[in-house]
């Protein structure tokens, strides 16, 4: 003969008739303790108030019971749960690059400035890249220009993070979104 042992998902609890205790400790609606009771008690006094008898704590002797909704319950569990979720994503932006040249056209620095507005808006980090090619390290101030003008052009969503700084043939700079006030 095979058992079928179907998950018990940790936020379900027991309520009214899945209870299997002989005697509960039950709590009422409001928090007052109200004693230990037999189960048959405490489902009659959690029909009377038109409530569910909820096991809140199956493993303390002897059990403990609260009168409440149990679906108002639930609904407020999910509702905390998204709420933390969401904050957690707020807390966590991303780092997006961009990659620039010294010699940049106009029309690139523009769409690169554009993209760069969108993520800084959403919240996300900027890091921009400049990497120098042959003759370019000659001219590194060309690349710390372009940087600088970027984080001009940038001023009213970003902050710069760390200015620009030279590591062997590479330029970079971090630009951090303004917060909010």
């Amino acid at each position: 003969m095979e058992v079928l042992v179907i998950a018990n998902n940790k936020d379900n609890m027991l309520i009214n008739d899945q209870i299997k205790a002989r005697e509960v400790l039950v709590i009422g609606p409001n928090g007052e303790q109200v004693g230990v009771k037999s189960i048959e008690d405490a489902k009659t006094l959690a029909n009377y108030a038109s409530l569910d008898l909820v096991l809140i704590s199956p493993n303390a002797n002897p059990p403990v019971c609260k009168v409440m909704d149990y679906n108002k319950f639930r609904y407020e569990k999910q509702k905390k749960a998204k709420e933390a979720l969401k904050k957690q994503k707020a807390n966590m932006s991303e780092l997006k690059e961009f990659r620039l040249s010294p010699v940049i056209d106009i029309g690139d620095f523009e769409t690169k400035l554009r993209n760069a507005t969108k993520y800084l808006q959403k919240g996300d980090k900027v890091k921009l890249t400049i990497r120098f090619k042959g003759r370019q390290m000659a001219h590194t101030e060309l690349g710390k220009e372009v940087l600088l003008r970027f984080a001009s052009k940038v001023e009213n969503y970003a902050e710069v993070g760390e200015m620009p700084k030279l590591d062997g043939r590479t330029m970079t700079m971090m630009l951090l979104p303004k917060k909010e006030k």
